[in-house]
């Protein structure tokens, strides 16, 4: 299987050191199935950070989620109410329940798999969090949203499963 991460910078190894915390899924390595997304991402973070749009493209190999040492969270294609609340416990600099299942703020997750949470999905987060809107009010407004894939690389061991392919 081929995954993609959009970039300004070309990636030939992955230093978890330089990633991100309070993302979707934690602090991580995020890539996606879908090549167009990666370009997307690819332009966004160019213009942001200057430079020129690359994808980087890694392989796994197609059965990774069969291998007993890798703990895998994959909540499919569909954003639910679990996703949702994931999602917000990482996002949420204040959130200290990290033995919660649904966080991943200490890695216990190598892997995790879902749908992106989008600036609209985030609107609907900070509503939420800000109680301008309930739980309820939350979920109804993320079925109408359209979701994209990401996987998510936590840890040495699940990184080390990707193999870079040539741009």
């Amino acid at each position: 299987m081929r995954l993609y991460h959009g970039s300004n910078l070309v990636i030939d190894s992955i230093n978890l050191a330089m990633c991100r915390p309070y993302k979707d899924f934690g602090k991580g390595f995020y890539l996606t199935d879908i090549v167009e997304q990666a370009k997307q991402m690819a332009e966004r973070v160019s213009r942001i950070y200057g430079g020129s749009p690359i994808v980087n493209t890694f392989e796994i190999q197609d059965d990774f989620k069969k291998a007993s040492d890798i703990k895998i969270k994959d909540f499919g294609i569909q954003t639910t109410e679990e996703w949702a609340k994931f999602i917000m416990n990482n996002r949420n600099r204040a959130f200290e329940d990290v033995k919660n299942a649904l966080c991943n703020k200490d890695n216990k997750y190598d892997i995790v798999i879902g749908p992106v949470a989008d600036d609209n999905m985030a609107l609907l987060f900070r509503q939420y969090e800000n109680e301008i809107i309930d739980f309820d009010t939350l979920l109804k407004g993320m079925i109408y949203k359209k979701t994209s894939s990401q996987y998510s690389f936590h840890t040495e061991k699940s990184i080390r499963l990707l193999r870079k392919v040539d741009n």
